[in-house]
């Protein structure tokens, strides 16, 4: 079982990065967070690195659902999303796989959850 969902696209990064955030809007989720990796790399260590995107995407109505059904579920949470440079004009978007990370928990009501979510996430990536 892959643990991600992905596509790619000839578009340029920074207008991947909104139709991406566009997208999670539609389907009811937020940006939390967003972490520049290819900054952080630079800053932290002086390391050289391709454009590569961290969105951490929260839908507050399954999140709370699947806090009430998994108090712990809280250190697989937010969903991750991914947008990195492969090449000049090739963006990759890549989202984690709900149903695969939340396999381990052995909660029938998280596998449930995680199959709903999948469908958004799968939405969001294939209308790129």
């Amino acid at each position: 079982m892959s643990y991600y969902i992905n596509k790619s696209v000839k578009e340029e990064f920074e207008v991947v990065i909104e139709r991406v955030g566009e997208l999670l809007k539609e389907e009811g989720f937020g940006v939390l967070t967003e972490i520049d990796v290819q900054t952080v790399l630079k800053n932290k260590i002086d390391v050289d690195f391709r454009k590569y995107r961290i969105l951490g995407a929260c839908n507050p109505h399954y999140a709370y659902r699947a806090l009430q059904a998994e108090d712990k579920i809280g250190t697989m949470l937010p969903c991750n999303v991914i947008v990195q440079e492969l090449s000049l004009g090739e963006i990759e978007v890549a989202a984690v796989d709900p149903i695969a990370s939340m396999a381990s928990v052995g909660n029938k009501a998280l596998l449930e959850m995680a199959t709903e979510v999948k469908d958004k996430l799968g939405r969001v990536i294939e209308q790129l």
